[in-house]
């Protein structure tokens, strides 16, 4: 079994963490929602606050080599707050250095660009953080989704199936009908 940890705090746009967390379910993955408070966190869907997502873990509880992967959703809010977080960046630069996947969609390739992973590589992402991406040594395309070695990355809500089957592409897991 497959475990990813989605690492995410209020704000998370609700669309791409919950419809990627249940379709990685629905193909067999164990998924774990890792915050930096416990209790819950809210998303954001689309213009007011959605749904709240229970936390499993707190970022500081965490280890890169107890999962598979790591996905991380978009929203502004939410990568905006977790990219000035020391401990979730230096997580994501430990799932990185073990070369596991690190997916990252809208504003989340942020979060990439606060741990100095994108330079030098190829990403795509939501339309006004792309000159932030690029400031960072990114070649940004405007693709629904970009996979460079490890990092697989896409641009918006529209994207998550592409998104989804890249991860789970990277992972060797099969798509089931959900």
């Amino acid at each position: 079994m497959q475990r990813v940890l989605i690492i995410a705090t209020d704000g998370f746009e609700q669309s791409e963490l919950m419809e990627p967390k249940r379709l990685l379910e629905a193909a067999g993955a164990e998924v774990t929602v890792a915050s930096l408070r416990p209790g819950e966190i809210r998303g954001w869907d689309k213009e007011n606050w959605g749904e709240s997502v229970a936390v499993d873990l707190l970022i500081g509880n965490v280890s890169a080599e107890d999962y598979d992967a790591l996905l991380l959703p978009g929203g502004q809010i939410n990568p905006d707050i977790l990219r000035t977080q020391r401990a979730v960046i230096e997580l994501i630069r430990e799932f990185d250095s073990a070369a596991k996947p690190i997916a990252a969609i809208c504003h989340a390739p942020w979060l990439l660009a606060e741990a100095d992973l994108i330079e030098g590589r190829t990403v795509t992402s939501w339309p006004s953080i792309r000159t932030d991406l690029a400031n960072a040594g990114a070649a940004v395309v405007d693709e629904p989704v970009v996979v460079d070695g490890n990092l697989i990355t896409s641009r918006k809500p529209d994207d998550i199936p592409a998104f989804t089957e890249a991860l789970m592409a990277a992972l060797n897991m099969e798509a089931v009908e959900a």
